[in-house]
């Protein structure tokens, strides 16, 4: 570059004129700011009930969940995988605590709902049917016996006969035939009123004891309903008896 015919201090301050210009046509670059880091994730939340809490064996419990945040869930024991919301029955054999796991981006989180079993109640019994008079009076009087040919009262005879009478004054409305009973030796004429006297006996060793005579009533069967059909003394003995039989009763008596 030619600066011929110029002095020097014109040529220095020309330079630097042209060194503004080109300094001032250069191209401004903005300073560059870093991108904000990605928020976290966020976390899951779990919540897990039972309905109802306690149960008997056999029966039923409903598991109900809710989630948010979560991309997998598991029900242990015994459930396994389930979607972000639901419910679903169980019927464990025993006590159980269940425990829901919920996992997601943000990490994982567990809720719990314990089912309580017991045993089932026992079944209350049916009442006991309550026995009726007959059966009462089947279990509880018996006969007088006799010796051969004899309408006399043995010790035995009155012995069944005082417990006979404890139990009708316990059941007052209770009335009874007392058969007079023979084996089968002698004529029919003279056993029916062998039979008679030994139901008299009978009755009046009640009436004795406070039973009211119009509770009580006699016949004689003699030997023609035998209670035992052997021919034998063993036999025979049971054939001679007074016989209380419950012919009427009002109600249950007590």
């Amino acid at each position: 570059m030619q600066v011929r015919g110029m002095s020097k201090p014109v040529v220095v301050f020309s330079l630097l004129a042209l060194a503004a210009t080109v300094g001032g046509c250069k191209k401004q670059v903005a300073a560059t700011t870093p991108a904000p880091a990605p928020a976290p994730a966020a976390a899951p939340t779990v919540t897990l009930n039972a309905t109802p809490s306690s149960i008997q064996s056999g029966q039923t419990s409903t598991l109900s969940w809710s989630s948010t945040n979560a991309t997998d869930l598991d029900i242990e024991p015994g459930v396994g995988k389930v979607s972000p919301q639901g419910s679903t029955p169980v019927t464990p054999g025993q006590s159980t605590t269940y425990t829901i796991t919920a996992t997601g981006s943000g990490g994982s989180a567990t809720a719990s709902a314990q089912v309580t079993v017991s045993a089932p109640a026992a079944a209350a019994a049916p009442p006991a049917a309550q026995p009726n008079l007959s059966d009462l009076f089947s279990q509880n009087v018996k006969d007088a016996f006799f010796d051969f040919d004899k309408s006399e009262l043995r010790q035995d005879a009155r012995d069944a006969l005082t417990k006979d009478a404890e139990f009708l004054r316990s059941y007052p409305n209770a009335r009874i035939s007392i058969e007079g009973h023979c084996d089968e030796r002698g004529s029919t004429e003279y056993n029916l009123g062998l039979g008679q006297r030994r139901a008299e006996a009978a009755k009046n060793f009640l009436i004795s004891l406070g039973i009211t005579s119009d509770r009580l009533t006699t016949v004689s069967w003699g030997k023609e309903r035998p209670f035992c059909t052997e021919h034998s003394e063993e036999c025979w003995a049971q054939n001679r008896r007074a016989h209380l039989v419950l012919v009427q009763s009002n109600g249950s008596g007590q």
